[in-house]
């Protein structure tokens, strides 16, 4: 990614991965980076400039850049699933 991302684009990228958001790092742009691959965390928030704030399962707590690190996410927020269970007609127990 060159520069930051525009207001549209984070508005895009704290809406695909909102607080709560579980992600699997695949690798990530940093040769100094504490985070293995195949660490598993929880998003915090995201910042004006995109990056992804983390709470990694092993304590530590360092940011990830979509378009520069690789990850998948694991599963959405709660509230956001049930929403879209609802929305689709859906009927959780």
């Amino acid at each position: 990614m060159n520069g930051f991302p525009s207001q549209k684009e984070v508005k895009k990228i704290k809406e695909q991965y909102p607080k709560g958001t579980r992600i699997e790092l695949i690798s990530m742009n940093d040769p100094y980076s504490s985070i293995e691959p195949g660490a598993k965390g929880t998003v915090e928030n995201v910042d004006d400039v995109g990056t992804l704030h983390m709470k990694w399962d092993n304590g530590r707590t360092l940011g990830v850049v979509p378009g520069e690190d690789s990850f998948k996410v694991i599963s959405k927020p709660l509230e956001e699933s049930m929403e879209q269970e609802q929305s689709m007609g859906g009927m959780s127990m």
